[in-house]
């Protein structure tokens, strides 16, 4: 089992930034769906945290500049969270911000793992030059 832990590490990896930036076309382009709760037009930090979660979301899921773009993700969840959850309610299950919490700290954790045996980083360290 251990031997398959890199492996498994990246195909989480994969489907968690896949519905990480599912997020940010939904409030950006409106696709599949508008984002429930989301204001149109998107205010500039709506528009800024899209963004994010886009281009994170492509980054990571590629495999490419993991490290980084795990960080910048994580933070973004973690303001998510702190700014538009918490205040609502203390409880995740009443404000909404459990999938916040899952992102954040699943992304921190990419920070310090890597990205997992298939990705573009890992391709990248093997190639010489």
């Amino acid at each position: 089992m251990e031997s398959w832990t890199p492996r498994v590490l990246s195909v989480v990896r994969i489907v968690t930034a896949l519905l990480f930036m599912e997020h940010g076309l939904m409030k950006l382009i409106h696709f599949p769906v508008p984002q429930p709760g989301v204001p149109d037009p998107l205010p500039a930090l709506l528009i800024a945290a899209a963004v994010i979660e886009i281009g994170g979301g492509i980054l990571l899921t590629l495999g490419l500049f993991t490290r980084v773009a795990a960080f910048i993700c994580s933070g973004q969840m973690a303001v998510a969270y702190f700014t538009a959850h918490l205040p609502t309610s203390f409880w995740p299950g009443i404000n909404g911000g459990g999938e916040a919490i899952l992102y954040s700290f699943f992304f921190l954790y990419l920070v310090f793992a890597g990205p997992g045996t298939w990705s573009l980083d890992a391709l990248r360290q093997r190639t010489p030059g």
